[in-house]
């Protein structure tokens, strides 16, 4: 499934980093004010930060807004001279080179459990080496993780994934919607994170143009997938045992960030903000031994959520 990350030939258009930085950083302003608006009274606070090996960003915290009990929207541009073992382990081509990524990444965890977590990424990454052609690539997609699944909001999220994606060609959604089934996948649970959506990496093969203008579709259909659940449900009324529940099937969500997640192994190792990296981690959560849902009952329905279908046809 992978695509393999190329180094730039005559078919790939000129790599422009700093029009991709302007971009992210325009992102995460649009993004954050787009969810202040929808949560109607949270506010993020910014804290800025440098990296000593290179680098720095802006992470941006929400915590106690009326809809989102705690969110993060990162921005970040770091640079080194040698790449982290989780790069190179799979990529031994890299070794030698220095290089720099750049993207944005949230997560939001709303206090209604009737509202789906949800994150997003959209990065890239360029490694360079004198005398040879860079090697770069941009990733990114988004996700949803619901505990009480709606079919009209998984209908809605996985709608809109296939629309941007279809100026890009046929395949395109098909393709990075079962890429994100397999990636956020909790092995040892054997199920999937949530009703999954986009998942691309290592995407060069279009061009730099091309595969940036995805990056900017991907960017946008976050918002227009996500926001309209969030005020479809945040008035939704629940009871203290959803509650409970939301904060069990939360524990799900960091054991899949602390054991599988590339991009949390990547920053760890590179030296990065520790901070901003586990800005994923949910406010509250809890583990219960051996927890087995009531027959018939709500929470066990999310169970038939947690295997990869075709959404588009299954609702």
């Amino acid at each position: 499934m992978p695509n393999q990350a190329l180094p730039n030939n005559e078919t790939n258009n000129k790599t422009d980093i700093t029009t991709v930085i302007a971009f992210f950083k325009t992102l995460q302003d649009k993004i954050c004010l787009a969810l202040e608006e929808a949560d109607g009274s949270g506010k993020f606070v910014e804290d800025n930060w440098q990296r000593k090996e290179g680098g720095g960003g802006r992470t941006r915290v929400m915590t106690n807004g009326t809809v989102v009990e705690q969110g993060g929207v990162n921005f970040s541009v770091v640079s080194g001279d040698k790449l982290p073992p989780s790069a190179t382990a799979h990529r031994p081509e890299l070794a030698g080179r220095t290089w720099q990524a750049c993207g944005v990444s949230l997560v939001i965890h709303p206090k209604n459990p009737h509202i789906p977590t949800s994150h997003a990424n959209v990065r890239f990454f360029i490694a360079e080496k004198e005398g040879e052609d860079p090697v770069w690539w941009f990733g990114g997609g988004f996700d949803l993780t619901p505990f009480y699944p709606k079919h009209e909001d998984v209908e809605h999220w996985h709608q809109t994934a296939f629309d941007l994606c279809q100026p890009f060609g046929e395949s395109v959604y098909n393709d990075h919607k079962k890429w994100c089934d397999e990636y956020f996948f909790l092995k040892h649970r054997d199920e999937t994170r949530g009703v999954g959506g986009l998942f691309f990496d290592d995407l060069n093969q279009w061009g730099f143009d091309t595969c940036f203008d995805y990056v900017k579709a991907v960017g946008q259909g976050f918002l227009d997938a996500y926001v309209p659940i969030m005020q479809r449900r945040k008035d939704d009324e629940y009871s203290e045992n959803e509650r409970q529940f939301q904060l069990y099937r939360r524990g799900r969500y960091v054991e899949f960030n602390l054991v599988f997640d590339r991009g949390t192994l990547f920053g760890l190792q590179s030296g990065g903000r520790t901070e901003s990296i586990l800005m994923s981690m949910p406010p509250l959560a809890r583990w219960e031994y051996n927890f087995q849902a009531d027959e018939g009952s709500c929470e066990a329905q999310l169970a038939d959520y947690l295997s990869p279908k075709d959404w588009l046809k299954v609702l």
